[in-house]
């Protein structure tokens, strides 16, 4: 099977468990800089697919994929994991409403959490076709000055892998 159609194939069968991911995170989400159960939730997910991580800050984490294919080659993805500081409103989904009085993932951060964790496993079902190392990115504090981007950054852990 060529690498598109086995990509194709494999995001059909993530498919239910990235809903469900993203249920999750937007029914718990955490504001910024208080992302911990949302970071133990990735970090869990990580540790079932094998993906050993780091955590440069108190909050997110970067997963470390090193490919087959051995190369100094070096991407980075990112998702950003915190929440806003509001109280979701509406009668829309309420069954997957945030249960976190004053936060809420109205901005997509648990669609891109959850993005994030299904391209984590297609990615290593495709380990062998990798040349080089995937990190990912599950970035804390993106609503909050600062950035943590740039705290991110400021760490020295992306520049250590040459990002």
């Amino acid at each position: 099977m060529d690498l598109t159609k086995k990509i194709k194939q494999l995001t059909e069968e993530l498919h239910n468990e990235m809903i469900s991911n993203r249920r999750h995170l937007h029914q718990y989400p955490e504001v910024s800089y208080k992302e911990f159960k949302t970071t133990a939730f990735i970090k869990s997910k990580l540790d079932e697919l094998g993906i050993p991580y780091k955590s440069p800050l108190e909050t997110g984490c970067i997963g470390i994929i090193n490919g087959d294919k051995k190369s100094d080659r070096v991407i980075a993805l990112r998702a950003d994991i915190d929440a806003l500081a509001m109280t979701e409103e509406g009668s829309f989904k309420k069954d997957f409403f945030s249960k976190n009085e004053g936060a809420a993932h109205c901005c997509g951060h648990d669609a891109h959490t959850s993005n994030l964790l299904g391209v984590a496993k297609i990615l290593m079902e495709l380990k062998s076709e990798i040349e080089g190392t995937v990190l990912l990115v599950f970035q804390p504090g993106e609503e909050k000055l600062p950035g943590g981007g740039k705290l991110l950054c400021d760490t020295g852990f992306l520049q250590s892998k040459k990002v």
